[in-house]
């Protein structure tokens, strides 16, 4: 290997190293690690690809939500909403998204195509879900975004036909001067077979924070599930929908909740040697069987 290759090599490792960093950056903080990471590079075009390529993956993962120019709302980035590297879609307001990953802000919005909106019959269903799963985000989750988008069979037309909705919760609470930040995302694909009058629920709900506070503590968490009901009217399976969601995510937070309160008495118990490498319990109870204890109370004349 010559000196040229051995230099491309090295700068490829560093462009991956950086890429790393910054994909799993904790929520609300890849800012700061791009910061850090160009000081350290200390090459423009070394960090520019980097980051161009870092940012859409960290952004995507995360399901960031960026308001639009025209006050019209927010849209989520997400691998579901993805028209292509930089264009969202926004299926509530029909309208497409520019979106600057690096700078992580909306720069421009434009109507919808058509060829980029859902069918008129699937539309009734993705519209009826939109609003009741709005309905139990502004409940829920106060500062939380929710779309559903159409990923699949999105030209179909009238009953016997197949499509799938995907329905998508983020929440997300930055703040840094207390020295934390975490997300909430939860992915629900919802595949609608009317041809045997089923629909089918896959969850995956998920959790990352971190504390900092005079250390370094995260938590990255997922959970699974599945669900069914029959097929029903727009409006009857929007509800039944909803209230799976509802139901799931209850429980997923109440499991943290109890996980939680047992840290102290399980989970960082489980983090100490449970016997001294002499493997027998100290005896606090007895420390005069031990031959310095015993020593130390004859030279000083104590139990006299």
């Amino acid at each position: 290997m010559d000196d040229e290759e051995e230099a491309k090599l090295s700068e490829m490792q560093k462009i991956e190293m950086a890429k790393w960093f910054l994909v799993n950056s904790p929520p609300g903080e890849i800012q700061y690690v791009a910061k850090d990471i160009r000081s350290v590079l200390m090459d423009e075009r070394m960090y520019a690809k980097a980051t161009l390529e870092a940012f859409p993956l960290h952004n995507k993962f995360h399901m960031i939500s960026l308001e639009m120019p025209n006050r019209s709302g927010q849209v989520i980035v997400t691998e579901f909403s993805e028209l292509d590297e930089t264009h969202y879609l926004d299926p509530r307001t029909a309208q497409v998204a520019t979106v600057n990953h690096v700078k992580q802000v909306c720069t421009e919005v434009r109507p919808a195509a058509d060829v980029e909106l859902a069918s008129v019959y699937v539309e009734e269903f993705r519209f009826a879900l939109d609003n009741e799963l709005s309905k139990y985000v502004d409940e829920a989750y106060p500062k939380g975004e929710c779309s559903v988008y159409c990923t699949a069979g999105k030209d179909v037309e009238g009953d016997g036909s197949n499509f799938e909705l995907t329905a998508v919760i983020s929440v997300a609470k930055y703040s840094p001067q207390n020295f934390c930040n975490g997300c909430w995302r939860s992915v629900w694909k919802i595949d609608f077979k009317d041809d045997v009058q089923a629909v089918e629920l896959n969850g995956k709900l998920g959790v990352v924070s971190h504390y900092f506070e005079e250390g370094n503590v995260q938590l990255d968490t997922c959970y699974e599930c599945k669900e069914s009901i029959a097929m029903q009217t727009p409006e009857e399976c929007a509800s039944s929908i909803t209230s799976i969601i509802r139901h799931h995510e209850s429980e997923y937070l109440a499991s943290l909740e109890e996980s939680y309160s047992k840290l102290s008495d399980t989970t960082f118990k489980e983090l100490r040697r449970k016997l001294p490498v002499t493997r027998t319990l100290f005896p606090w109870n007895n420390t005069l069987q031990l031959s310095f204890t015993r020593d130390l109370t004859k030279e000083l004349g104590l139990g006299k």
